[in-house]
């Protein structure tokens, strides 16, 4: 398996990618200075691989300089068990609390 992450702001998600297959997606918001990660969707046969495609995408986002707003609940629940990601995560005062 060759996995590769790479942003595509032009459908404005991250990929998930086997080989050339799409296999996953994290769809996101673009807001000044961060992405507001709203839905992850992994292939139902590639469940275990949601993982990687946050990690991937939280990396590219250090990365960047970027923040994060994790609305997507499998993105919250990512960060809450991987601490060295908290730093990344910003609000979105767009969004009604």
């Amino acid at each position: 398996m060759a996995l590769r992450v790479s942003d595509n702001p032009a459908e404005l998600r991250y990929e998930l990618r086997d080989d050339r297959e799409l296999v996953g997606e994290i769809r996101y918001r673009a807001l000044p200075g961060a992405l507001a990660l709203v839905h992850t969707e992994v292939e139902p046969k590639r469940r275990g691989l949601g993982t990687e495609i946050v990690r991937g995408a939280l990396d590219d986002l250090r990365e960047r300089g970027l923040k994060v707003v994790p609305v997507c609940p499998f993105v919250a629940a990512f960060i809450r068990r991987h601490p060295e990601y908290a730093d990344l995560v910003t609000a979105d005062d767009a969004t009604p609390e």
